[in-house]
């Protein structure tokens, strides 16, 4: 591509950015967490549609998935978990054929008094744009869908097949993404804006979440020590873990990408309930857990490894070595995936366009990090054969109060996705 057409593309984008930030606002003050995305996917598969975009909007049926590498266990229904996806056929299918993916779920805001602003009236100060999902990743999906605005704004449209998904379930399982291989949505590369600050993701980890289901013996707190106390006997078994944990951050059991980390992977107790009555001896337990794992950390062993250090600990406790704790797994059950280890040549040249792309809108090469999260790139990468660029805008405070997004990195991010589909789809005439 020569200077003139990529001039040309810069310009475009912003010519189109204050549409971009007023269609980014209007995004976010959707309250998408899981279960109640319909309104901000209806206005998603709305905008795809003005757009001549062939748009499909589906409910995911779990029995479809179930039984597909990848798929992470759930528990409720799917009523409410609707993925849509627009689709550009390309007239000539001259060049090779992409999936802009990005997640339209946000996590729970939290005490709404702990934010300065209400979470979903997003506000803009000093260049950033708060509010809950506006980082994490509504500017992703932004910044993919005004890449493609400002190539049709100059009279272009990819010359390859392009499937712009907006997915539901990446923060609990990705079975969002899944349904969307199961459906048939495959491409040569996948694009995925997700906010790591202008970064190529190469490495991500695994995910495991899970449930431990304690019992007590419940009685008066008067004779608490005739009883069994379900939410004091969850103590050790926490620390058991994180004794784990830490075994599993040795030198000697990191993947390569992760070597020079001392603490990649983090376990988490996101959440604890227990009891019935505050005079009374707690006679249940239950605690949620978040486990990271390497690239490569084979998921089976894992539970098991996780399933024996409780047992273990539990045999120590007068009442759990009678009452073993019940293990549920839900949620993520996501394996790692390094895109650094992809060698074929269809991920190198999509690495180098990128890199392309990256360096004619900053200026400065394209930086690389292996990331201690998950995210949707590994369905691409370890169950289509699809090097799958995670590469998205700077945001702070995602999964926090008064997250935010910096809006000159997403125009950046919109610049460098628009030259990236010129280079790697091709254009051809509306």
């Amino acid at each position: 591509m020569n200077t003139q057409a990529k001039t040309a593309i810069l310009n475009a984008v912003d010519n189109l950015f204050d549409a971009e930030v007023d269609f980014l606002s209007e995004l976010s003050s959707h309250p998408s967490t899981r279960g109640n995305e319909q309104s901000a996917q209806a206005f998603m598969a709305e905008e795809l549609a003005n757009r001549g975009l062939k748009v499909d909007r589906w409910q995911i049926d779990v029995d479809e998935i179930a039984h597909l590498p990848g798929f992470s266990p759930v528990l409720g229904n799917y009523e409410d978990a609707v993925n849509v996806v627009g689709t550009h056929r390309s007239a000539t299918r001259k060049g090779r054929s992409l999936i802009l993916n990005g997640h339209i779920d946000v996590v729970p805001e939290g005490p709404l008094d702990m934010w300065e602003t209400p979470p979903y009236a997003p506000r803009l100060e000093d260049g950033w744009m708060y509010g809950r999902g506006t980082g994490d990743m509504k500017a992703g999906l932004a910044a993919n869908l005004f890449a493609l605005d400002a190539l049709r704004s100059l009279g272009f449209a990819p010359a390859a097949d392009v499937f712009f998904q907006s997915v539901v379930e990446e923060e609990c399982t990705g079975n969002g993404a899944l349904a969307c291989l199961q459906r048939g949505y495959k491409a040569d590369a996948a694009l995925i804006p997700e906010p790591f600050a202008e970064d190529l993701v190469t490495a991500q980890l695994g995910v495991l979440w899970f449930q431990v289901h304690l019992r007590g013996l419940p009685t008066h707190v008067a004779y608490a020590g005739s009883g069994s106390n379900a939410i004091e006997a969850a103590i050790p078994l926490i620390a058991a873990l994180h004794e784990m944990e830490h075994r599993w951050n040795l030198p000697q059991n990191r993947h390569e990408d992760y070597c020079n980390h001392n603490h990649a992977l983090n376990l988490n107790v996101g959440k604890i309930q227990g009891g019935d009555w505050t005079s009374s001896v707690p006679a249940w337990c239950v605690f949620d857990v978040r486990m990271g794992l390497f690239p490569g950390q084979d998921l089976n062993e894992a539970k098991r490894e996780i399933e024996d250090v409780l047992m273990t600990a539990a045999q120590t406790h007068p009442f759990l070595s009678k009452n073993a704790p019940e293990i549920v797994y839900h949620g993520f059950h996501a394996e790692g995936y390094a895109l650094s280890e992809d060698k074929r040549t269809t991920a190198k040249t999509a690495i180098g366009t990128l890199e392309q792309a990256h360096h004619a809108v900053t200026g400065r090469d394209l930086n690389k990090v292996a990331i201690t999260a998950t995210t949707d790139a590994r369905f691409f990468g370890l169950y289509a054969d699809t090097p799958a660029l995670v590469y998205g805008p700077t945001a702070e405070a995602i999964h926090g109060f008064n997250e935010r997004v910096d809006l000159e990195s997403v125009r950046r991010i919109t610049q460098a996705t628009a030259l990236f589909i010129a280079d790697w789809c091709g254009l051809e005439k509306i």
